[in-house]
């Protein structure tokens, strides 16, 4: 009894601990975790906030109706390496990132995030979920031992470890194992130089790491000499160098441990580029995104606006299909440009025929938002005091517009007087979808007098005492509960 007892404990923390580091890389975020800790072992089911609520189908079709998951064995299951995991296959469950594996000491595990929809790669975290199937290996392993809980405070500040975990993984990958790049080094040179401003101003610029054996190959406009080079710890001096590349064309060169030149034109394949944009940036593998950069941390986010409910919306309003696809590229312009820049804005969709009749700046004429100039002079206008008033019709009928109505239920002083006219404005009138961007980058999507987009704060779970309920034990628990 006293061995469950600290399994289950062990099972809490990671958990605990997973989602904790989960919601500091991508916001808000949920896990869950299925295992069976011996082959003949019922699956048990951990799930405290419903992150699978809706997959049930598919879980007991996979676990239940099925057999395969266990039987398959390893093939080295009797001379395992100690805490050796054997990667399963990947679920394919819409909205989940998944990692499962098989060990020694527990038969199966399969665990689950979040998979939200601004992230740049679910990579990071998928090597996230891998090093906690290996923590809690371990832990089970030596659950008679003195149990100190250490994978919590492990996995909590893992950020900076998954980012690396997933570039190396890859870097092998693609080109095998004699890669030179000292990832670690790379990581926190980066943040490093994002946290260094210049004459009051954060760096701006593109920072390139290339393989050392590729040096030879790139054609450099500068090229400085070796005795000479600058190191990558020299966080400043760095930093004094974006200078040369910043808003241009041109790219500074470094081999993981110096600045090796400054160059424009193709780069190798076997890369890792810093993109420095002010106050945040990107990392990038091969070209490709892996994660942002900024307050000293890594995160997962591409920080575009989430617009997903706004989507579906626009597709549930009166308007066809082709006009709603164009509704929402339109406003999602507007509201990346507004994230970009810095500063709120107020766009009402208005879907009544003839549209509203708003306080604001009228035009005489409504402009159309298909064209790319006038999109571009709205994007514009959106910087001026007041909303832009968009119809059903892809015009623009007025700007500076002021949104009033009487006090709704749900206001909240501390979001400012934009996002409290926008409930009050839409409590009162129909057919009107209004979109608030605040000058720190939440957007708000409201209708209705409601935040669609209202985040919920999930309730911390309670410490993990009992053992987890099987997977049938769970499925009847969840059916009873739909009913």
């Amino acid at each position: 009894m006293e061995s469950l007892s600290v399994k289950n404990l062990c099972i809490y923390h990671t958990l605990d601990a997973l989602t904790e580091g989960l919601s500091h890389f991508s916001g808000s975020s949920r896990t869950a975790l299925l295992y069976a800790e011996k082959r003949e072992d019922p699956m048990r089911v951990y799930d405290p906030q419903d992150l699978l609520a809706g997959h049930e189908p598919k879980l007991k079709e996979l676990y239940l109706d099925s057999d395969l998951w266990r039987s398959r064995i390893p093939f080295f299951e009797n001379n395992q390496l100690f805490g050796q995991i054997l990667p399963e296959r990947k679920l394919p469950l819409t909205g989940l990132i998944t990692y499962g594996g098989k060990s020694r000491s527990i038969f199966y595990q399969m665990w689950f995030a979040e998979q939200h929809p601004d992230m740049c790669s679910t990579g990071p975290t998928e090597r996230w979920l891998e090093h906690a199937a290996c923590l809690l290996a371990h832990d089970f392993a030596h659950e008679e031992a003195f149990y100190t809980g250490s994978a919590r405070y492990v996995l909590r500040e893992y950020s900076t470890h998954a980012v690396r975990d997933f570039i190396w993984d890859e870097l092998n990958r693609r080109f095998g194992w004699d890669i030179w790049m000292e990832v670690y080094t790379i990581l926190d040179s980066i943040l490093a130089i994002s946290k260094t401003p210049e004459e009051g101003a954060w760096p701006r610029g593109t920072l390139v790491f290339v393989e050392p054996s590729a040096l030879k190959k790139l054609d450099f406009m500068v090229r400085f000499p070796v005795v000479e080079r600058l190191g990558l710890r020299n966080y400043k001096h760095v930093r004094k160098l974006l200078l040369a590349v910043e808003d241009s064309d041109r790219k500074l060169i470094s081999d993981g441990q110096q600045v090796v030149g400054i160059m424009t034109g193709e780069l190798p394949m076997c890369r890792i580029t810093a993109d420095f944009r002010g106050g945040h940036g990107f990392l990038r593998l091969m070209g490709e995104p892996v994660c942002s950069f900024f307050d000293g941390r890594y995160h997962s986010t591409n920080r575009k606006p989430k617009l997903v409910q706004l989507e579906e919306l626009l597709l549930e309003s009166p308007a066809d299909q082709s006009t709603s696809h164009i509704l929402f590229k339109t406003v999602a312009a507007i509201v990346e440009k507004a994230g970009e820049r810095k500063h709120g804005c107020t766009v009402v969709i208005d879907f009544n025929d003839p549209p509203l009749s708003i306080a604001g700046q009228k035009l005489e004429q409504p402009i159309d938002l298909q064209q790319e100039a006038s999109l571009e002079l709205a994007k514009s206008l959106a910087k001026v005091d007041g909303a832009l008033h968009l119809g059903g019709d892809l015009r623009l009928h007025s700007f500076a517009c002021l949104l009033d109505g009487r006090a709704v239920p749900g206001e909240d002083r501390s979001r400012g007087a934009r996002y409290n006219s926008a409930l009050r404005f839409t409590a009162e009138r129909k057919n009107l979808i209004v979109v608030v961007v605040s000058s720190d980058r939440p957007v708000s999507v409201i209708q209705g007098g409601v935040e669609i987009t209202a985040s919920s704060e999930w309730a911390p779970f309670a410490q993990l005492m009992t053992r987890p309920p099987t997977l049938e034990e769970w499925l009847a628990r969840s059916c009873g509960a739909s009913r």
